[in-house]
C-alpha cells in the first residue's frame, strides 16, 4: 500500500515519514537542547549592558531591563513541555502496556525520541505533524536567540520528463544558501549548478 510522508507530502512505498525528513529530524531534535540553553544568554537585550539592568523611566513608563520573549520561553519551558508530550503519545503508541513517562529534562526527552525515529518514520501515524511541530519550535528558538534559519531559494520548478507525452514533474525545485546538489522530492531527479541555468530557460512562461 503506498503512502506519503506526512510533511513533504512526497509519496512513499510505506510509512509515514520520508527519508529527507526524518534526517533533518534527527538533527533538529540534537540541537533543540543547545539552542534552549542558549535563550538564558539572551535574556538581557543586546543594546542593554550589565550595568544597566535598572530599568529606567520615560514618557512610556518604565522600560523592561529584559528581552520578554525570551523571558516567557523560559518561563513557560514550552519547548521541553511539547517535546515531552510527543515522546508520551510515542510511547503510548508503540508500548500501550507501559506507564507514562514522567516530567524529563528537554535533551532526555529529545535523546529518546532520537533513539525511536527508525519507528517513527515506519510506524507512527503522527510522525508528520512530530515533525512540523519540532521544525517550529526550533524556527521559534533560533529567532529568539538570533540565528534565524536560513531561508531557501527558490529555483524555479522541475522539469523533468514523467511520460513519453511532454508531461514535467513541475515541483518546486529550491536550496539553502549551502547547497549545491539537489533531488526533486517528487520524481528523484538530481540537479547540480550544472543545471541551474537549464532549469532556468526551461521554465513555462509564469515562472520564468
Amino acid at each position: 500500500m503506498s503512502a506519503s510522508c506526512g510533511l513533504c507530502e512526497r509519496d512513499l512505498e510505506h510509512g509515514y515519514l520520508c527519508e529527507r525528513d526524518t534526517v533533518a529530524l534527527a538533527a533538529r531534535l540534537a540541537q533543540l537542547p543547545d539552542l534552549d540553553a542558549e535563550l538564558t544568554m539572551h535574556l538581557v537585550p543586546a543594546r542593554s549592558g550589565f550595568g544597566e539592568l535598572v530599568a529606567t523611566r520615560s514618557a512610556s513608563g518604565p522600560r523592561s531591563p529584559i528581552n520578554e520573549a525570551v523571558f516567557d520561553e523560559l518561563h513557560d519551558n514550552r519547548s521541553a513541555a511539547v517535546v515531552h508530550s510527543w515522546r508520551v503519545d510515542v510511547q503510548r503508541e508503540r508500548w500501550p502496556q507501559h506507564t507514562a513517562p514522567p516530567p524529563a529534562a528537554l535533551a532526555v526527552d529529545c535523546r529518546w525520541l532520537g533513539m525511536e525515529l527508525e519507528w517513527i518514520a515506519a510506524e507512527y501515524p503522527a510522525a508528520g505533524e512530530l515533525a512540523r511541530e519540532v521544525r517550529e519550535l526550533e524556527a521559534q528558538l533560533r529567532s529568539l536567540v538570533g540565528d534565524p534559519v536560513p531561508r531557501r531559494q527558490r529555483l524555479g520548478l522541475c522539469v523533468a520528463a514523467i511520460d513519453g507525452e511532454g508531461g514535467v514533474c513541475g515541483a518546486v525545485i529550491s536550496r539553502l544558501p549551502d547547497e549545491t546538489r539537489l533531488v526533486c522530492r517528487w520524481c528523484s531527479t538530481p540537479y547540480g549548478p550544472e543545471d541551474w541555468l537549464t532549469l532556468k530557460h526551461f521554465q513555462p512562461g509564469e515562472a520564468a
